[in-house]
């Protein structure tokens, strides 16, 4: 609790980074992005945070990260035809992807 200008008590509340992108169970799609060796990690983490909904720039990372190390990630689960809708953008901004 801090005081603030005196007028007493003030509970501060606690910062939650909401992390979900895609709609959970129940998806019907999903979008996977695989390591190309071609694009920087800003590169990667700006075309996920323009293109897929509820992306957060330390999410971009992680899942960015995952792609270099591993090979793939899913980025997206959802409907078809947003997956459909995603998976183009992020190829035309030069990244491999296919939709499952």
């Amino acid at each position: 609790m801090a005081k603030i200008l005196g007028i007493g008590a003030v509970e501060t509340p606690e910062a939650v980074e909401v992390t979900d992108i895609g709609a959970g169970e129940g998806f019907e799609a999903e979008v996977i992005v695989y390591n190309c060796d071609c694009h920087t990690y800003q590169q990667v983490i700006s075309l996920f945070c323009r293109y897929i909904p509820g992306m957060t720039p330390t999410r971009a990372f992680e899942l960015a990260w995952q792609i270099d190390h591993q090979g793939s990630a899913v980025v997206f689960q959802g409907g078809q035809h947003e997956a459909q809708t995603i998976a183009g953008h992020l190829a035309n901004g030069g990244l491999r992807v296919s939709v499952r």
